[in-house]
């Protein structure tokens, strides 16, 4: 079954755009990425769209459709209803480069900034981890780098002058991700809260709800670095035993 549908495309550069109607056929079992891509083959041929795998598991095809932040390869046509006008536009927290393109560079910064994983002495082969440990790294090691939770984020999607100081769920979360590894031997929570401004984040899940792997950014990543960072900062013992240098990283309290 087949039928016409109406869309609303953003076109346009870091200048000036606006959106384009169009009217295109949508097929049964399609998703917008498809009707984006006949959009392009018979009327639009120099819309720009970033796209590769078309599976949900690059991250690439991120846009706005309808105002929700989702990957356009994984939103299907049947979700919305046929008479139904689908309005597609460009993330918001990102410069346009073109149409749907935007300018994600912040993200791979950001990335930059934060020291690899450091396993101190330990040789290959030598340690060994809890299966619970192994579960919770697992799961952050999800992401496939959509930045959807960073571009939902209010604290840098409405606040441009936040960038500088604010890495973004994302980033904080590959963060926690090292500092709950039991093989890593950097103390992060310095790192999350001064360098990356983890006191920015104030909870309010919309990262969490708009990630395609249904990773638990908030709960499982956010919440854990904000109890680690105030358990340093404002626990006596666990000040006092780091500034005799008795406790280590991740304790919260002193070690015998």
């Amino acid at each position: 079954m087949s039928y016409e549908a109406k869309f609303k495309v953003w076109r346009g550069d870091d200048g000036d755009g606006e959106l384009v109607d169009y009217d295109v056929e949508v097929n049964e079992g399609e998703v917008v990425l498809d009707i984006i891509h006949r959009l392009q083959a018979t009327q639009a041929p120099d819309l720009a769209v970033r796209w590769n795998c078309k599976a949900g598991k690059c991250g690439s095809c991120s846009a706005e459709v309808n105002g929700m932040p989702r990957l356009m390869c994984m939103t299907r046509m049947s979700t919305f209803e046929p008479e139904e006008t689908i309005t597609v536009t460009p993330v918001r927290t990102f410069p346009v480069i073109r149409d749907l393109v935007t300018d994600v560079s912040f993200n791979y910064e950001k990335a930059r900034q934060i020291p690899a994983f450091d396993g101190g002495d330990t040789k290959p082969g030598e340690f060994r981890m809890m299966q619970e440990d192994v579960e919770r790294s697992q799961e952050f090691r999800k992401c496939i780098e959509c930045f959807l939770c960073n571009n939902v984020c209010h604290v840098i999607r409405d606040h441009e002058e936040n960038k500088p100081e604010f890495a973004g769920p994302r980033f904080l979360m590959r963060i926690a991700e090292l500092e709950m590894h039991p093989a890593d031997v950097k103390d992060r929570r310095n790192i999350a809260q001064e360098d990356h401004g983890l006191g920015f984040c104030n909870i309010t899940k919309c990262c969490t709800e708009v990630c395609p792997e249904h990773i638990k950014i908030t709960d499982n990543a956010l919440i854990p670095m904000k109890e680690r960072v105030a358990g340093k900062k404002y626990d006596p013992i666990v000040w006092l035993g780091s500034k005799l240098g008795i406790v280590k990283k991740g304790q919260d309290t002193p070690s015998a």
